[in-house]
C-alpha cells in the first residue's frame, strides 16, 4: 500500500525504512529537506492515490494540531489520518471530531520502540473505528515485531495513546527501580563490582528484562556513569498517567514517586538519575547531558 509520513526524525525515519523494506510506499515530508522526499504536505498528498493513509509522527501539542489541521483542508472523504506520536488522549477526541466532520477518519496510535524499533519491530497501540483501522493494517503488520504479540487494537479513539500513557508510567517506575537498586550497590563497600552483578541478573532471575540488558550496556560504556549528568526529562506521559490516576481515583504510588523522583533530578546531581538518564538513551536515543 501507499503511505503519506509526516515527520522523520529518529522515529520516523527509522520506521520509513521498516515500512519500506516490508514493500511497502512511502512517501516522507519533514521540514528538515535534507530527510523528505517531497517539499511540502501539499506535494505529498497530491503523491497519494486515495483512499489516502497520511501518518503524523511529529511532536504532541502544536506540532501535531497544526498538521492535523492543515491535513483536513487537504485530503477527501475516505481518507484516514494516523497520529503516531505521543500526543494526550484527550487530544485525539477533538482531532477525530475535527476530521469526522470532513468525512477524513482518524486513528491513535501510541508507538514503543525507539531507535531499536527499525531492526525488532514496534510496539503498538491503537484506538479507532474498526473501518479506520483496517485501511491501516499493513502499515500496523509491517511495524509490528515478528510474531504474535506487539500489536494491538486497544479500542475506541484515544485508547491508543491512553495504553501507551500507562505503559510509559509503568517505564518510569521500573526504571527507578533499578536506579534505586544499582545506587544502593554503588554505596556499599562489600560490594566491589557493580556492573558484573548487574550483568549476573540477565539470566534467571525474575527481574530479568530489556531495560536490564540496556543498563548493562550503560554501564560497559561507562562503569559507573561518572561521566553523566543526574539529569532526567519527563516527556509527559509520566504526568498524565498520573493526573489520570487522581481522575479515577486508582492509587499509582509507585509511578508517581518514579515522577517525583526525575523532579528531584532537576535540583541536584542525583546518582540514580544517571542511570535514568543513560538507559533513556540506551533505548530511546534520548539526549544526555554530560559533566
Amino acid at each position: 500500500m501507499e503511505l503519506g509520513l509526516v515527520g522523520l526524525g529518529k522515529m520516523g525515519g527509522n520506521m520509513r525504512e521498516r515500512i519500506r523494506r516490508a514493500g511497502h510506499t512511502v512517501i516522507g515530508y519533514d521540514r528538515n529537506a535534507d530527510l523528505a522526499d517531497v517539499h511540502s504536505l501539499e506535494e505529498l498528498v497530491g503523491k497519494l492515490s486515495g483512499p489516502r493513509v497520511v501518518w503524523v509522527m511529529v511532536p504532541a501539542g502544536e506540532p501535531t494540531q497544526s498538521t492535523v489541521d492543515q491535513l483536513a483542508e487537504l485530503l477527501e472523504p475516505g481518507d484516514v489520518v494516523v497520529d503516531g506520536g505521543n500526543s494526550r488522549w484527550t487530544d485525539d477526541e477533538k482531532h477525530a471530531e475535527e476530521l469526522a466532520a470532513k468525512g477524513i477518519g482518524f486513528v491513535d496510535c501510541g508507538v514503543s520502540g525507539g531507535v531499536w524499533g527499525l531492526e525488532n519491530g514496534y510496539a503498538l497501540m491503537y484506538g479507532g473505528d474498526a473501518e479506520h483501522v483496517a485501511k491501516v493494517q499493513p502499515v500496523f503488520d509491517a511495524l509490528k515485531p515478528e510474531g504474535d504479540f506487539g500489536s494491538v487494537h486497544a479500542g475506541k479513539v484515544g485508547a491508543g495513546h491512553f495504553a501507551k500513557m500507562v505503559h510509559n508510567g509503568i517505564e518510569y517506575a521500573m526504571m527507578q527501580a533499578y536506579a534505586e537498586g544499582w545506587e544502593l550497590l554503588e554505596k556499599v563497600d562489600s560490594v566491589t563490582d557493580v556492573r558484573e552483578v548487574f550483568r549476573s541478573w540477565q539470566e534467571g532471575t525474575v527481574i530479568r528484562s530489556w531495560l536490564l540488558d540496556l543498563a548493562v550496556n550503560a554501564l560497559d560504556g561507562d562503569e559507573h556513569l561518572q561521566g553523566l549528568r543526574g539529569y532526567a526529562q519527563d516527556s509527559g506521559e509520566g504526568r498524565w498517567t498520573v493526573e489520570a490516576a487522581i481522575d479515577n481515583a486508582v492509587p499509582l504510588p509507585a509511578i508517581t514517586a518514579s515522577l517525583f523522583a526525575r523532579f528531584a533530578s532537576r535540583q541536584e546531581d542525583s546518582p540514580q538519575m544517571k542511570m535514568i538518564a543513560a538507559l533513556r538513551n540506551q533505548f530511546g536515543g534520548h539526549a544526555v547531558e554530560k559533566k
